[in-house]
C-alpha cells in the first residue's frame, strides 16, 4: 500500500513546512519516573502481597530476600532496555528491539501475542476498577456485574479518548494518581516504622528471629520469586514511549535507576509494616491486606485504602493503555498491523487510531468474561519476550558494534544482559516442566498460529484493493495522516 495514497492531508494541516508529522518530544523525567511507577504498582501491594510469604512458608527473613531480590532482577532488567532504549529510541519497545536484532518474523509472533495479552490485562484492571468504585455502594452485597462491566467500558474509553487527544494530559493524569499511590503506600510504610521505634514486643518478635521458621526448598523459593517478580511487572514500559523522552539519552537511564529502587523500597517498607502489625498466618489470610493494616493502625480513616487501590487501579491502566497504544502505532509504521494505525492525528499529533484500536480490542474483553481467564495460561510469554529482548542486547553489541550507545549496561561487558536471559528462560520452563497443562499447549499453538498471518500478509504482501478505499474513509472521518519519517528509518 503505498504511502501516497494517504498524504494528502498533509499539505492542508501544515501552517509551516518545518513542521513534521511525528509524534513530538514531551515527556521529561519526571514524567518517566511517574509511568514507570504507574505502571508497577498496581492493585497488587495493598490486595493480596501474599504470594511471596506463603511460599516462603511464612518466613519472614526469606520473604523479604525475595522482595529485595526481585526487585534487584527487575532493575537488571530495566538497565539492559535502557541501554536498548537510548541507542534506538523508538515507540515500541521489546517489539523494535526484536525486530531490528532477531528479524520480522520474531517481532510479529511478539506482537501477535500482545496484541491478545496486553489488552486482556487491561480490561482486567479497568473490571478490577469497577468492583472498588462501586462495591461500597452495596454494602455486603455484590455489585450487578452489568454495573461493573458498563463503568469498565466507561473507563477504558474515557482514558483511551483521553490518551489519543493528549500526550500531555495523559502525563498529567499520570503525575497525579502515581502521586496518590504512592501517598497512600507512605502511610502504610511509615505507620510501620512508626510502630517498630515505638518497640513494643508484639511488633518487634516477628523480625528477631526472622529465619527461624521453616526453611522452603528449591520449587517453593522460585514460586515465591514467580510471585514477586510479578508484582514488579511493567518495568519494561519506559521504552514504549522512548520516541517521545526529552533527551532519551541522559532521561532514560536516569529514570530508571530513580524508579526501580524506589518501588523496591516502598515495596519492602510496606511489607515489613504489614508485618509489624499482623502476623504471617494473618497475612496470608486476608482478602485485602492494606484493609486489614488500615482497621487495626488508622480505623477512623480506614476508608481512605479502597480509594487507594481503585486510584492506583486507574493509575496504572492509563499507562498501560498509553505503552499499548504505542505497540500498536509501531507495529503498523513496521507493516504488521493496518496503515491506518500509524497514522497520527493532525489536530494534536497524537496516534489516535492506536489508541482507538487498542481500546476496541480490551472492550471486547470485557463483554464475556472467559476469555480473560484464558490469558492466565500466557504468563510465560511476557518473560519469553523478556529473554528474547535481551537477547536482542547481545546481537546487537556483536552484529553492530559502531551504533551509538549513550548508554551501556555493564560497560563493554553484557553481563547483565547474559543473566537476565537466563533468568527468563527458567521463568518460561519451569512452570510448563514442574505444572504441565494442556493449555500451555493451546497457549503456544496461539503464538505460533500468528504465522498463518505473518506469511500471506506480511511476508507475501497480500493485498486487497477494497482496504485502500476503507482507510482513505477512515483517515477522512478521523482526521488522521502518515507520520513524516518513521523513528525506525532515522537509524537503519
Amino acid at each position: 500500500m503505498g504511502k501516497g495514497k494517504h498524504d494528502y492531508l498533509k499539505e492542508e494541516v501544515r501552517g509551516n513546512e518545518n513542521d513534521r508529522m511525528q509524534l513530538k518530544r514531551t515527556i521529561g523525567y519526571f514524567d518517566g519516573v511517574n509511568f514507570i511507577i504507574g505502571t508497577i504498582v498496581g492493585a497488587g501491594i495493598f490486595v493480596s502481597p501474599t504470594g511471596v510469604l506463603q511460599y516462603s512458608l511464612l518466613n519472614v527473613g526469606v520473604a523479604l530476600s525475595i522482595w529485595t531480590a526481585c526487585g534487584v532482577i527487575s532493575l537488571m532488567g530495566a538497565l539492559c532496555y535502557a541501554e536498548l532504549g537510548t541507542a534506538l529510541p523508538l515507540s515500541g519497545g521489546e517489539y523494535s528491539h526484536i525486530k531490528r536484532a532477531l528479524g520480522s518474523l520474531p517481532a510479529f509472533i511478539f506482537i501477535w501475542t500482545a496484541m491478545f495479552t496486553k489488552p486482556a490485562s487491561n480490561a482486567t484492571r479497568a473490571l478490577l476498577f469497577a468492583e472498588y468504585a462501586t462495591q461500597p455502594f452495596y454494602g455486603v452485597c455484590p455489585a450487578p456485574e452489568l454495573l461493573k462491566k458498563c463503568l469498565a467500558l466507561t473507563v477504558l474509553w474515557s482514558l483511551g479518548i483521553l490518551n489519543g487527544r493528549s500526550v500531555k494530559m495523559a502525563t498529567w493524569v499520570q503525575t497525579v494518581f502515581t502521586v496518590l499511590k504512592m501517598m497512600a503506600l507512605s502511610v502504610i510504610g511509615i505507620g510501620g516504622i512508626v510502630l517498630l521505634v515505638r518497640g513494643r514486643k508484639e511488633n518487634l518478635v516477628r523480625f528477631e528471629n526472622a529465619f527461624s521458621s521453616e526453611i522452603p526448598d528449591a520449587s517453593q523459593i522460585a514460586e515465591a520469586f514467580f510471585q514477586g517478580l510479578y508484582a514488579y511487572g511493567g518495568w519494561w514500559s519506559l521504552n514504549y514511549m522512548a520516541e517521545e523522552m526529552i533527551n532519551p539519552s541522559r532521561n532514560i537511564p536516569l529514570t530508571v535507576m530513580t524508579a526501580l529502587p524506589a518501588v523496591t523500597l516502598f515495596y519492602l517498607l510496606v511489607n515489613i509494616s504489614y508485618l509489624t502489625v499482623l502476623t504471617p498466618k494473618e497475612i496470608v489470610s486476608s482478602v485485602a491486606v492494606a484493609v486489614t493494616w488500615a482497621d487495626r493502625v488508622i480505623p477512623s480513616i480506614a476508608w481512605v485504602i479502597p480509594l487507594s487501590v481503585a486510584a492506583s487501579i486507574f493509575g496504572a491502566l492509563n499507562s498501560s493503555m498509553f505503552t499499548l497504544g504505542r505497540l500498536s502505532y509501531a507495529g503498523s509504521q513496521s507493516g504488521h498491523l493496518p496503515v491506518l494505525i500509524s497514522m497520527l492525528n493532525v489536530h494534536y499529533w497524537t496516534p489516535a487510531p492506536a489508541m482507538i484500536f487498542s481500546t476496541i480490542i480490551a472492550s471486547i474483553f470485557i463483554i464475556p468474561a472467559d476469555l480473560i481467564t484464558l490469558t492466565n495460561y500466557f504468563g510465560f510469554s511476557v518473560w519469553l519476550m523478556v529473554g528474547l529482548t535481551c537477547a536482542s542486547l547481545i546481537v546487537l553489541r556483536y552484529r553492530e558494534p559502531t551504533l551509538q550507545r549513550p548508554y551501556k549496561v555493564n560497560g563493554k561487558r553484557v553481563k547483565i544482559a547474559f543473566v537476565m536471559v537466563a533468568v527468563s528462560l527458567f521463568l518460561v520452563l519451569a512452570p510448563i516442566v514442574w505444572a504441565p497443562k494442556m493449555q500451555y499447549i493451546y497457549a503456544l499453538l496461539f503464538m505460533l498460529g500468528g504465522l498463518l498471518v505473518y506469511l500471506p500478509f506480511v511476508h507475501f504482501k497480500l493485498h486487497f484493493d477494497f482496504v485502500d478505499k476503507i482507510t482513505c474513509y477512515l483517515q477522512l472521518l478521523l482526521e488522521v495522516s502518515p507520520a513524516d519519517v518513521s523513528a525506525e528509518d532515522k537509524y537503519e
